[in-house]
């Protein structure tokens, strides 16, 4: 699984220490030998040319105070090859790509960071003003790095970006016509309140949470369960209830499904392993599965922080009710401990060292791990939150994977991340406010054209970077253009693919599936696929359900068709629904000039010009639902 190969060469430095080692006996250590405290690196950090070079020191410090040099033996790695690459001596040398990147030195189970900043160097004389602090602190940077931002995007782009990314689908031609008029200078930051105030925002969002939160139907029993967590995530966000009011209700739920539907979490995450896991990696942005059998190679935890987090979890009852397949979930009174299972003792609950202090027999002890949770002793809650919003706005996170927050993977602006932290915890946990924020930034509303200086950049969001519409957006967006509705089995007719409420419907959908709807198995947002793929292109082009959205006798085109609507008219109404923006006359011309294109049969003679007319605007939509511009949301 790490790779194999040759580690140590014979008659190097390391072969003869080992040899020595073993022809002295293989001993182990002396009782008094000291523990090893730490280990420093120099320097600690700096900038770095492109193309320079810098060796770095590392030295262990015991606790009797005594240090060594141990740059020989240390284990160096990059976060990222692309920026810098590092030689086993500890030789750092940084590439053509600007930013920050982080060398990891690791000696025995301690570890160093060394951050590099690894400039451009273009003129930044003239940055934009900022709409708020997170601009200032975006801004400072690519000042700092010498990273010249992209343009603003224009209001069409605004509106549709915004809105795919808040409400998860398409502005309609009237809100596009209407923002597009609208002259008032304060549009853009109404736009966002509108769209924050939607039930498509809710619907959106709850997508997002309930497939991360493996609400999956593994059998018929799971569908009244699935559907009562779903609408509990959704009415949840619809009403504003606050992020960490929403954790405290779902780590401590108690009940049945029916009475309480959060307890439908521990339907699906049943081991205490699993729960902790989950737990760490989502809401705290720490991964530590690598605990649970020896101290994490990366990072601080070790087995007894994995088993005090579990101990968390250790008390929780379960009873079947009469519902097939479903449990009551409740408190078993007693000591909340669990087992090391390398040294065999027992461990009681801790919060990734910050003790909760003794828990009484009769508390639940899930109850001290939700205090904790919002609890200003806890480094990670709000930070991995906003990191993940944060992802899901800019496409990177600051800090990259967006669970795997570490001392060695440091965010690429810490001084952003801190201010958005502090932020998010003033607002109460408001995540409305969190989106409120990083949508009216300046940051957010650049274009995603790269200027003659920024094209390399892909960590400092000085340009937006584009993202490939999500399986279930797509969908509807498809949907709105070809004025057609997906019908799902157990759902209201007109029921959007974005509030499907489980990865059932994924299997009688060959488009979600071909298009990476996740399946609800994992709490990392990879499972979703976002990349490109020949099946996709191939569907797109040619699938049956495509076709017959564009056939359809009530869609977009047979309403267009049967419209006395002038040609330019009926381009410019396309361009709207796919775009949010009118076709450029370039656009226009050819639109206009394929529209009144004549057509033949199999045998070559004219078709009727009406019935031309139907193909050919059946053809123009397709045309537009197969650009990047609309795949993507840019």
């Amino acid at each position: 699984p790490h790779g194999g190969g040759a580690r140590i060469e014979k008659g190097s430095e390391h072969y003869l220490t080992l040899l020595l080692w073993i022809e002295s006996g293989s001993p182990y250590r002396d009782d008094d030998d000291p523990d090893l405290v730490s280990i420093e690196v120099e320097p600690e950090g700096g900038v770095l040319a492109q193309g320079e070079s810098r060796s770095l020191k590392a030295t262990a410090v015991f606790e009797d105070g005594s240090s060594r040099d141990v740059t020989s033996v240390a284990i160096f790695e990059t976060n990222d090859k692309s920026m810098a690459e590092v030689s086993e001596s500890g030789v750092v040398t940084a590439m053509n790509v600007p930013g920050k990147v982080a060398v990891m030195v690791r000696y025995q189970d301690r570890i160093a960071v060394h951050q590099a900043a690894i400039p451009l160097g273009a003129p930044t004389s003239e940055m934009p003003s900022a709409n708020n602090f997170v601009d200032e602190f975006v801004f400072a940077n690519l000042k700092h790095l010498g990273i010249p931002p992209s343009s603003a995007c224009d209001d069409a782009t605004f509106l549709r970006r915004a809105t795919i990314d808040i409400a998860g689908r398409l502005p309609t031609e009237e809100e596009s016509e209407s923002f597009l008029e609208d002259a008032d200078p304060s549009k853009r930051a109404k736009a966002i309140d509108r769209l924050l105030q939607s039930p498509q925002y809710a619907d959106y969002f709850a997508n997002k949470w309930t497939a991360l939160l493996k609400n999956r139907r593994d059998d018929a029993n799971d569908i009244t369960s699935n559907f009562a967590f779903h609408a509990w995530i959704r009415d949840s966000l619809l009403a504003g209830t606050p992020y960490d009011q929403l954790i405290r209700e779902l780590l401590a739920a108690t009940g049945t499904i029916i009475s309480n539907p959060p307890v439908a979490w521990y339907k699906r995450v049943k081991e205490p392993k699993e729960q902790i896991e989950d737990v760490a990696q989502l809401f705290l942005g720490v991964r530590l599965q690598c605990a649970q059998c020896h101290h994490h190679p990366f990072e601080r935890w070790s087995q007894d922080d994995y088993y005090s987090l579990a101990a968390f979890f250790s008390r929780i009852g379960r009873k079947p009710t009469d519902t097939n397949g479903e449990d009551l979930i409740f408190h078993q009174r007693g000591v909340a401990q669990s087992i090391n299972m390398k040294t065999g003792s027992p461990v009681k609950p801790e919060a990734l060292g910050d003790s909760v202090g003794e828990i009484p027999p009769d508390e639940d002890p899930r109850l001290r791990l939700a205090g904790w949770m919002a609890s200003e002793q806890n480094p990670f809650f709000a930070k991995a939150l906003v990191n993940r919003y944060w992802k899901h706005f800019f496409k990177r996170g600051l800090v990259e994977p967006e669970d795997d927050i570490r001392d060695t993977n440091p965010p690429t602006n810490p001084e952003l991340l801190a201010a958005l932290e502090e932020h998010f915890v003033a607002s109460g946990f408001d995540l409305r406010e969190l989106i409120r924020v990083i949508t009216n930034s300046k940051a957010y509303q650049l274009s995603a054209i790269p200027n003659e200086h920024n094209v390399v950049d892909r960590q400092n969001y000085s340009r937006f970077y584009p993202k490939r519409m999500q399986a279930e957006v797509m969908l509807d967006a498809i949907d709105q253009l070809a004025g057609t509705t997906t019908s799902f089995a157990n759902l209201p007719v007109g029921t959007s693919a974005v509030a499907l409420p489980d990865n059932s419907y994924n299997k009688a959908s060959p488009f979600l599936r071909v298009f990476g709807r996740p399946e609800a198995t994992s709490v990392c947002e990879c499972e979703r696929v976002q990349s490109g793929s020949l099946a996709q292109s191939l569907h797109l082009m040619n699938a049956a359900d495509i076709k017959s959205k564009l056939a359809a006798g009530s869609g977009r085109v047979a309403r267009l068709h049967k419209s006395d609507d002038s040609v330019e008219s009926i381009a410019n109404q396309l361009y709207l629904a796919a775009f949010a923006r009118k076709p450029s006359g370039a656009e226009l011309a050819i639109a206009k000039d394929y529209l009144s294109e004549e057509r033949r049969d199999a045998k070559g003679n004219p078709v009727d010009a009406k019935v031309a007319m139907r193909g050919n605007l059946e053809d123009l939509v397709w045309a537009l639902i197969n650009t990047r511009e609309f795949l993507f949301n840019h």
